[in-house]
C-alpha cells in the first residue's frame, strides 16, 4: 500500500467528533489558531471565471493544519491547476507557520505569519494576492517551467468586538529565485455568527451554525513600483456552515474590481478536524515500540 493511503487510513482510524471554530475567510487570517494537538484536513478550490480571450481555470488545493502549541499553528499545502482547453498541472507546495506573540486576548491581537513556497507560475489558488496582476493568458506548458522559491510574511491584526471579528492582514513576499524586489498585498475581513444562542435541540440548519461576512483583498505593487497600477483587487462575501461537530463548509464568490482581476472567483472549501490527534499519535507510536 502506498504511504499516502496508509496516512489517510491512519487519520480515519483516529477520527472522533469534536467542536471547532472555523473562520469563513479564504484569504484573510484572524487570530484564532488550531487547538494544541488537533489536526485539520481541508480541501478547497478556486475557480476563475475569465474575461474575453481567456480560459476558465480550476485550482484545487489540500492542506493539513496542526496545532503545535496554543500559540503556534503549522500547515502544509499541496496545489494544482487545470485550465479549460489547455492542461492539468501540479503547481507546488507551501509550508506555513503562524505565531501568536501575546498569550492573552487583547483589544487587538497580533499574529506573525511566515510561509515558504515552492511553486511555479501556473499557481492559481490565490491564497494571497500580491504585486501586480498575474499572468492568466500563457499556456500551462510555459508557466510550469518557471519555478519560484518564495518567502512570504504577514502581519495579522485581529479584534473581537462583541460577536464581530475584524481582521486586517498586510503581506510582504520575496521571490528568492528572481530579482523582483519585495511584493506587497493586503486583505481585510469582517464576520459574525448569524446567531449566538444555541437552539434547544440538535439542529444543523439553525442560525448559530452559520457565520457570514465579507473580505476584500488585492495587490499593492512592489518596491519596483508601489501602488495600485496593474493590480488585482476583489471584494467577496463569505459564509461558513458548521455541518457537523467536526466538519465545516465555506463558500465565497469574489467579484473582481479592476481590469487585472478575474471578473469572478468562485471559492469553496471543506474541512474536517481530528481532535487530540497528537496525543493519540503518541499513544499509538508508544504502543508499537
Amino acid at each position: 500500500m502506498r504511504p499516502l493511503s496508509l496516512f489517510i487510513l491512519f487519520c480515519i482510524a483516529f477520527i472522533r467528533p469534536c467542536y471547532s471554530q472555523e473562520s469563513p475567510y479564504f484569504v484573510t487570517y484572524d487570530h484564532h489558531l488550531e487547538e494544541p494537538g488537533n489536526l485539520e484536513i481541508e480541501t478547497s478550490s478556486t475557480m476563475g471565471v475569465p474575461r474575453s480571450g481567456q480560459h476558465f481555470y480550476f485550482a484545487p488545493y489540500s492542506e493539513i493544519e496542526y496545532g503545535v502549541t496554543g500559540r503556534w499553528t503549522s500547515e502544509l499545502y499541496l496545489e494544482g491547476q487545470s485550465t479549460a482547453g489547455d492542461s492539468t498541472i501540479f503547481t507546488g507546495w507551501r509550508l506555513e507557520n503562524r505565531f501568536r506573540p501575546l498569550k492573552r486576548e487583547h483589544w487587538i491581537n497580533p499574529v506573525l505569519y511566515l510561509e515558504y513556497e515552492g511553486l511555479n507560475e501556473g499557481s492559481r489558488i490565490q491564497k494571497e494576492i500580491v504585486g501586480n496582476s498575474p499572468d492568466v493568458s500563457s499556456p500551462n506548458a510555459e508557466l510550469r517551467r518557471v519555478s519560484a522559491h518564495e518567502l512570504e510574511t504577514k502581519l495579522i491584526l485581529s479584534s473581537q468586538v462583541h460577536d464581530w471579528n475584524i481582521a486586517e492582514n498586510f503581506i510582504v513576499e520575496k521571490n528568492l529565485s528572481e530579482d523582483e524586489g519585495f511584493e506587497f498585498g493586503y486583505s481585510v475581513g469582517i464576520s459574525r455568527p448569524l446567531a449566538t444562542l444555541a437552539s434547544g435541540g440538535e439542529c444543523r440548519f439553525c442560525r448559530e451554525n452559520f457565520i457570514a461576512g465579507v473580505e476584500m483583498y488585492g495587490g499593492l505593487g512592489s518596491t519596483l513600483g508601489f501602488g495600485l497600477h496593474d493590480t488585482a483587487h476583489y471584494i467577496a462575501p463569505v459564509i461558513g456552515w458548521q455541518v457537523t461537530d467536526n466538519s465545516n463548509l465555506h463558500f465565497s464568490p469574489a467579484v473582481g474590481l479592476t481590469h487585472g482581476s478575474n471578473p469572478l472567483l468562485l471559492r469553496v472549501g471543506y474541512s474536517y478536524e481530528i481532535r487530540g490527534f497528537g496525543t493519540k499519535l503518541s499513544h499509538w507510536l508508544g504502543g508499537k515500540r
